[in-house]
């Protein structure tokens, strides 16, 4: 059995698969496929209601909120968010919890004065920035958060008080692993690629009240009012994307939905760690415990001089897309709702050998 533990784009459920390849990719009586009918005719519309409807009730989003699907990924969004959220200010408050909030705050910096109100303390181990009440600049538009870094293998272990001010979460990598409060955000949005469907695709869960910060002369295609109020279809959408991401959504609610699955998370993420910490430090884990991602489980050898033959035999093995970051380096594991149990026993079974043999 081959397993992918890369970290996007990533595996998708087998049962998914098998019914897109058959919903996708045959001609319907109008001698169209999924993928060829207009966005606009009522097979695509349904389709797409559907996929608002059953997100929804996963993640029991409040009614106040606007459920868009957007073309683009996370990095489009970075520069959509102060565009769209700013409004009379300037100022927007960014936490510093890795690379990817990092990524966000340069791009936001374009547009925006940025505010750093929070960073992790930078050495090992490393752990998320402290999240008691933080002190925001005046006028402060929004507070944004990366809950889970995807490269640097660090999760929140809870989120910070901002008072008034809207959190945003780039969702990317935790989005669907676990039951989510998004009363608790202004904006929480995530790219396809991890959890929800192929990449191409964000899905942007946005208050109503702030749709209103959206500035008159945004094209169109960038304004998620006018997305809102078209239905995410002011241009073409991402079709396939967003039928994939139904089947997806489908498959949750049938396999027990958020609460569910952050179970399944929880006892993978410990076969990986227990292997990690078994193997007497043989096996590094950079992140401080408690503030260790579930899903993204970054590790090094001691001996880094082992770290292509780790990786080689890991291949070989079945086990492919290991290694770490190209920033960072080491290796990594990403453990989405779509790897089954059966992945992580496999991985840490190959590391408890693989320390017997080597260490």
């Amino acid at each position: 059995m081959a397993w992918n533990f890369a970290a996007g784009p990533a595996r998708l459920p087998d049962a998914v698969l098998a019914r897109a390849a058959d919903e996708l990719f045959r001609r319907g009586a109008d001698g169209a496929s999924a993928s060829e009918r207009p966005f606009t005719g009522p097979a695509f519309r349904s389709l797409l209601e559907r996929a608002r409807c059953r997100l929804a009730e996963l993640l029991a989003v409040p009614a106040d909120y606007r459920i868009l699907f957007l073309a683009g990924g996370a990095m489009q969004q970075f520069s959509l968010l102060p565009m769209n959220l700013l409004g009379a200010s300037r100022r927007a408050a960014y936490a510093d919890s890795g690379y990817w909030s990092r990524r966000a705050m340069a791009e936001a910096g374009k547009l925006a004065e940025v505010t750093v109100v929070a960073r992790h303390p930078g050495e090992q181990p490393l752990a998320a920035p402290p999240t008691g009440r933080w002190a925001f600049p005046a006028d402060c538009a929004y507070c944004h958060i990366t809950p889970n870094e995807t490269v640097d293998g660090i999760a929140y272990p809870a989120l910070p008080d901002c008072g008034e001010v809207p959190l945003v979460a780039d969702c990317t990598s935790s989005l669907l692993m676990a039951p989510l409060d998004v009363a608790k955000f202004g904006v929480v949005y995530a790219s396809a690629q991890k959890n929800i469907g192929p990449a191409g695709l964000t899905v942007v869960i946005v208050r109503e009240d702030l749709l209103e910060r959206s500035p008159a002369e945004l094209p169109a295609p960038f304004s998620y009012r006018h997305q809102a109020a078209e239905g995410s279809c002011v241009n073409t959408p991402p079709m396939q994307a967003i039928h994939v991401a139904a089947l997806v959504f489908d498959w949750l609610a049938e396999h027990g939905g958020l609460a569910a699955m952050a179970v399944a998370s929880r006892r993978k993420a410990e076969r990986v760690y227990g292997a990690i910490e078994a193997s007497g430090g043989f096996y590094v884990a950079p992140v401080l415990a408690g503030h260790r991602s579930p899903v993204n489980i970054r590790f090094h050898l001691a001996n880094p001089a082992l770290t292509e033959v780790f990786l080689c035999q890991a291949e070989a093995a079945g086990l492919h897309h290991l290694r770490g970051h190209r920033q960072l380096g080491g290796l990594r594991a990403s453990l989405y709702n779509a790897m089954p149990e059966a992945g992580a026993l496999a991985l840490a079974g190959f590391m408890a050998e693989f320390a017997r043999l080597y260490g």
